[in-house]
C-alpha cells in the first residue's frame, strides 16, 4: 500500500474528510491501518484533483504541496462576498457588467509574478490563529499581500455562451462573438504556483474591469503531475472497499515522480542509498532524480552534485 489515489473530490467534501474516506475504504478492503496524507488542500466548495498519498508516498506530500496547480473557475460579476465565494455575505455590489474584450484586456496584468492579498476567509495563520476563525468572529482581519506566480490565464467559457464555439458561431454570422456584450459571468483557466488564491484572483480581475465579483465554480484540473484523467469518483473509491481491484484505484509511488528524471542505480549504489549513505563516482548531470534499483523499484529521491549522490528522501519499499 505505497502509492497514490487521485480523488476527484466532489463539492461539499473537505480535504480532511477525503483522507478519512480513504482510510475507511482501506479498512473495508481489509488492508488494516494505512498511513494516508493529501497533496494540497482543496476547499469544500471546490471540486477536482486531490492527490492522496498512501504509505511511503506520504513522504512526497510536501513536494506535492509545492507543485503548481491548474484550475477552472467562474467569476460572477455584480457582487463581492465576504469569502469571495458563493457562500459569503454580500459586501459590495456593482451594476457594471464587463464585456469579453474588457476581461481579455486585463488578463495580462494578472499573468506572471504578481502580488495578491489572500481572502480573510483563508487558512493563513495570524498570531497563531487561522484567518477564517478570526473573520467568523467578526474581527477586522488585515491580510498582507504576498508574491505568487500565474503561469497562464485564459478564457475558457466567455460568459453567456455555453462554450467558446458559441462565440465563434456568432463571429461567422457577422457578429463580434459577443465581445461587446456585458457578461454576467465568465469562466477562466489558470495555471498557478503554490500559495495562489483563485478567489483573490477573481476578486482582482472583477475590480480591474470596474465591477466586483466572486467565485461561483472552482475546479482543480491538475495538481503537480496528476490530472482529472487519472482521478476517480467517490463511488469508485467506495467500490474499492467492496472488492474492486487495487490496480484500478491505486497508482504506483513513482507516478508522483514523473516530472523528474529517473536514475538507474547499481546494486551497490542502491544498497548504499537505502542505508542513507553518500555514493560517489556517478557520471550524471547535477540535479534532482529519483533512484531506482534493478527491479525498477523507487529507492530514494536523490540529489546529484559533481558525481556524488545524496539522499533527499528515502523510500522503505
Amino acid at each position: 500500500m505505497n502509492g497514490w489515489i487521485i480523488f476527484d473530490k466532489p463539492v461539499g467534501l473537505g480535504s480532511t474528510q477525503a483522507v478519512g474516506a480513504v482510510k475507511r475504504v482501506c479498512r473495508e478492503a481489509g488492508l488494516g491501518k494505512v498511513k494516508v496524507g493529501h497533496g494540497g488542500t482543496l476547499d469544500p466548495l471546490a471540486s477536482g484533483v486531490l492527490p492522496i498519498a498512501l504509505g511511503e508516498a506520504t513522504k512526497l506530500c510536501g513536494r506535492m504541496l509545492d507543485a503548481s496547480k491548474t484550475y477552472d473557475f467562474t467569476i460572477a460579476f455584480g457582487a463581492e462576498t465576504a469569502g469571495l465565494d458563493a457562500e459569503g455575505a454580500i459586501v459590495a455590489t456593482s451594476d457594471v457588467r464587463p464585456t469579453l474584450a474588457e476581461v481579455a484586456a486585463v488578463l495580462p496584468r494578472f499573468t506572471g509574478a504578481i502580488e495578491q492579498v489572500p481572502p480573510a476567509y483563508s487558512a493563513i495563520k495570524i498570531d497563531g490563529e487561522r484567518a477564517y476563525d478570526r473573520a467568523r468572529k467578526g474581527e477586522d482581519v488585515e491580510m498582507k499581500a504576498r508574491g505568487v506566480t500565474v503561469y497562464s490565464l485564459t478564457v475558457r467559457h466567455p460568459g453567456p455562451f455555453d462554450c467558446v464555439a458559441g462565440a465563434q458561431d456568432r463571429l461567422r454570422r457577422g457578429g463580434d462573438g459577443g465581445a461587446s456584450e456585458g457578461l454576467e459571468e465568465i469562466t477562466l483557466t489558470a495555471h498557478v504556483s503554490k500559495g495562489t488564491y483563485i478567489r483573490s484572483l477573481a476578486r482582482d480581475i472583477a475590480r480591474a474591469v470596474g465591477s466586483v465579483g466572486h467565485v461561483i465554480m472552482l475546479r482543480r484540473t491538475k495538481a503537480g503531475p496528476f490530472t482529472l484523467e487519472q482521478a476517480i469518483s467517490l463511488d469508485k473509491l467506495n467500490a474499492f472497499g467492496q472488492g474492486a481491484a487495487q490496480s484500478e484505484i491505486i497508482l504506483p509511488l513513482e507516478a508522483g515522480l514523473v516530472d523528474i528524471p529517473a536514475l538507474d542505480l547499481s546494486p551497490e549504489a542502491a544498497g548504499a542509498i537505502r542505508q542513507g549513505r553518500v555514493w560517489t563516482g556517478v557520471s550524471t548531470h547535477d540535479g534532482l532524480y529519483w533512484g531506482r534499483d534493478a527491479e525498477n523499484r523507487p529507492v530514494a529521491l536523490i540529489e546529484a552534485l559533481a558525481g556524488t549522490l545524496k539522499v533527499v528522501r528515502g523510500f522503505n519499499l
